[in-house]
């Protein structure tokens, strides 16, 4: 999606949500954009500070948290560990390497979703599903 394709759909989530875009919420949300690595909120505000110096951590929080709320990201978290942004918002698992701390985005085949679905008890109907996968990256078998 090119900039102004994201800066319009942020402009519009916001105010479907009766929210105003603002520079800073737009500049964190590129920053989440152009690389999607699962970053923390102190990793999103070093680097947003490059573009706008005198942003606070708070507001990064803030921006970050409206960005959820806002269907734009979403937020991952790994147990006792920090949260993580990813603002891939298709279906997809992701894989936590706890060796190296990196989080990788994992595409699900089309049907699994709706199998895991289907094994629930009658009645229940998820409002999300998140699966996380823990461990690490296998060494190469040279």
């Amino acid at each position: 999606m090119a900039a102004t394709e994201n800066s319009d759909a942020l402009t519009q989530r916001l105010a479907d949500s009766g929210l105003r875009s603002t520079p800073q919420r737009g500049v964190v949300y590129d920053v989440l954009l152009k690389k999607r690595d699962h970053p923390t909120a102190d990793e999103v505000f070093v680097r947003v500070k490059s573009e706008l110096p005198t942003i606070s951590l708070a507001t990064v929080y803030n921006c970050l948290e409206t960005l959820v709320q806002c269907n734009l990201v979403r937020a991952v978290n790994f147990e006792r560990g920090p949260t993580r942004y990813c603002p891939n918002l298709h279906p997809h698992a992701h894989f936590h390497d706890e060796q190296t701390g990196k989080t990788h985005d994992i595409d699900l085949p089309a049907d699994l979703l709706h199998k895991v679905n289907a094994i629930l008890p009658d009645g229940y109907n998820p409002s999300s599903v998140e699966i996380i996968f823990r461990g690490k990256a296998a060494k190469s078998q040279n």
